[in-house]
């Protein structure tokens, strides 16, 4: 199967995701997605989505997303929420419940800094996508795309969709 990543949009969806997720099966989104009609309506109208709630979001949002999402996909078990942190920085309640749920991948977003960590101490591979909508410090806008079979996942790309506002 192959996943889009994005986080961040702030109510904006730049119309370069359509291109870069045309050929994806699903779409995954990491939280603060803003405006339900700008960003998710749009979304769901293109692909499946999966997404989180983040803390911009407002009680719509809420009332349609939850806060933490597990889930196993071909065999790969995954574990996304908003605000996560990242190896060596994870907030106590991130920290217990990776322990606690043993996921092979953890997403958030939050920070609008695109990571690709492993962390050996938790036994997971975690994954930030950065932002791709024009709020926040980040300066340029980013999305990953990655395929997951046989247990794994394979073929994680960056995909930068060049500068806020642009």
């Amino acid at each position: 199967m192959k996943i889009g990543l994005m986080s961040d949009t702030h109510s904006f969806l730049d119309e370069r995701v359509f291109e870069h997720f045309k050929e994806v099966d699903e779409i995954w989104h990491a939280g603060d997605i803003g405006n339900y009609d700008a960003v998710v309506e749009r979304l769901k109208n293109f692909k499946p989505l999966r997404a989180v709630y983040g803390n911009i979001d407002d009680a719509l949002m809420r009332r349609t997303f939850p806060e933490n999402l597990h889930w196993e996909s071909d065999g790969v078990k995954f574990f996304m929420t908003h605000i996560g942190g990242y190896p060596g920085k994870f907030p106590v309640r991130i920290r217990e419940e990776i322990l606690k749920t043993q996921p092979d991948v953890f997403i958030c977003g939050h920070s609008h800094i695109l990571r690709a960590m492993f962390d050996k101490t938790l036994n997971v591979l975690c994954l930030n996508p950065g932002a791709c909508g024009n709020q926040g410090i980040h300066k340029i806008k980013t999305l990953m795309r990655f395929e997951t079979g046989n247990g794994k996942i394979s073929n994680l790309e960056v995909i930068e969709l060049k500068n806020k506002n642009q």
